[in-house]
């Protein structure tokens, strides 16, 4: 699948918004990917999962016991993803503010695990999902995303395999250009009012 390919798929969901948004990182930009209506099509998050493990190394692949994703927008594409690599699926959850495992989902001391997001900005909820792995007693082997939007920045700490990379600027508040400040912002994202 080539990144025309991909965007494409957002394009025929309706998921590759412009305008005005305020991302969950509080910076502000004018493309925003909505992968929740491009994995609402399940042969399209299957699609999508499937061209993205094949872009795994073998040895990566191999080695990974279950792919663990940070609640919300991770849950399904972590699911496809598991799916795809033939292996469980399991998310987490910051029921106090920091993620963690619940619902009964545990981590044999040192399993592998691949963590996987819908999308990575600046990564930190990437590197927070990471912290929980270690403490639940996996190992991160590597990281994923359907999209990777952090124009090259994001260093997870693991080798991370994006399916797509988007460089589109991002400004904070206070450093928005006219052309943005003249449209109102929404918040599309799943910590949206």
């Amino acid at each position: 699948m080539t990144d025309d390919d991909v965007l494409a798929e957002f394009r025929a969901a309706e998921a590759l918004l412009e305008g005005h948004f305020i991302l969950s990182s509080g910076l502000r930009s004018s493309r925003y990917l909505q992968c929740a209506r491009v994995l609402m099509d399940p042969a399209r998050g299957a699609r999508l999962a499937d061209a993205l493990a094949a872009r795994l190394p073998a040895d990566v692949r191999e080695s990974i016991a279950a792919v663990i994703s940070p609640a919300m927008g991770g849950v399904i594409a972590g699911h496809e993803m598991a799916r795809a690599l033939g292996v469980s699926a399991m998310f987490l959850e910051r029921p106090e503010g920091v993620f963690e495992l619940r619902r009964g989902f545990r981590l044999e001391p040192g399993m592998k695990v691949l963590m996987m997001e819908d999308v990575v900005t600046t990564g930190l909820s990437s590197k927070e999902a990471i912290a929980a792995i270690a403490r639940a007693g996996g190992e991160t082997v590597a990281a994923a995303a359907l999209v990777d939007r952090s124009n090259g920045t994001a260093d997870l700490g693991v080798p991370f395999y994006p399916l797509i990379r988007l460089d589109v600027p991002t400004y904070a508040a206070e450093s928005l250009p006219p052309e943005l400040a003249a449209i109102p912002a929404m918040k599309p994202g799943s910590r949206a009012a």
